[in-house]
């Protein structure tokens, strides 16, 4: 067996040749509170503690998933958005800081009572949920295509006491739209990344993270942008606002699309990389 001191430095050599030196101190550090539940002050003052059995198996489990690139938060479970720890899993997206300046976004421009907002591909619920506890007045309301998705999220919504409610959807059938009603915002972090710059992504992100939560056709990479705005002429409540996260390469292209689609005041704002990343659009 490893002692807590061992099994940590073991696992910072190993990923050594993947990271630099810090970020692999840091995810062993990770690793070791997911796997003893004890921080890094405390592992210290046990540092040639053993581990158990158990600890073991979960801590050589976890050197195998990092070391063939599966993402750490996928290994711990957890992710943290908007300073609260929520559920992840192979199922959703891994919460990027960028979608908190979007979510604060939101916060900052409605304080009115009695808000209805609609998320669209609720992914782990970190944008609908954390909009709830933010504004517990308002009603809230999700849907996602995957129903592991929505188990995930509501698990989340649960945990984080938020009342949510769910729907089972594809935005892109215009059927399934008839279950919901008409509200004050609309928001959404899409897929946008046409297939084809796949092969240039990082395989932490294209080997682990849901393809159907990240890719459009490489001909179409407004795909759900248009559904959203076509979604909003129906079901966005009078100078009622649509929120979305933007890809940066075809953010104008999009800015274009809601202005030609009718909607007023078309705002786009960099995030924090100094990115076109978060846009906002009135009816």
């Amino acid at each position: 067996m490893h002692t807590y001191s061992q099994a940590f430095y073991a696992l910072k050599e190993e990923l050594t040749p993947m990271y630099d030196e810090r970020e692999a101190s840091a995810i062993a550090h990770e690793v070791m509170l997911h796997v003893t539940g004890l921080d890094k002050l405390e592992r210290l003052v046990h540092k040639d503690k053993e581990l158990t059995g158990e600890q073991q198996t979960l801590f050589t489990q976890a050197c195998i998933d990092l070391l063939t690139g599966k993402p750490l938060q996928y290994v711990t479970g957890s992710a943290w958005f908007m300073n609260r720890e929520f559920i992840v899993n192979e199922h959703v997206l891994i919460p990027r800081p960028e979608t908190e300046e979007l979510v604060q976004w939101i916060i900052d421009d409605n304080k009115k009572e009695n808000l209805t907002i609609f998320d669209i591909g609720t992914g782990s619920g970190c944008i609908p949920i954390s909009l709830k506890l933010a504004l517990p007045a308002a009603i809230v309301t999700t849907c996602d295509i995957s129903e592991m998705a929505l188990e995930t999220a509501a698990a989340n919504a649960k945990k984080l006491m938020a009342n949510i409610h769910f729907i089972g959807m594809d935005i892109l059938d215009t059927e399934q739209q008839n279950n919901t009603g008409v509200y004050d915002v609309i928001v959404s972090n899409p897929p946008y990344i046409p297939v084809a710059e796949k092969a240039n992504m990082h395989s932490n992100v294209k080997d682990h993270e849901p393809e159907i939560a990240l890719f459009v056709p490489n001909d179409d990479a407004l795909l759900f942008y248009r559904a959203i705005a076509q979604f909003g002429k129906t079901h966005l409540a009078e100078k009622g606002f649509i929120y979305c996260e933007l890809e940066s390469s075809h953010a104008q292209e999009t800015k274009a699309l809601f202005e030609l689609m009718g909607y007023s005041n078309v705002e786009m704002r960099k995030d924090m990389h100094g990115n076109w990343r978060m846009l906002k659009a009135q009816e």
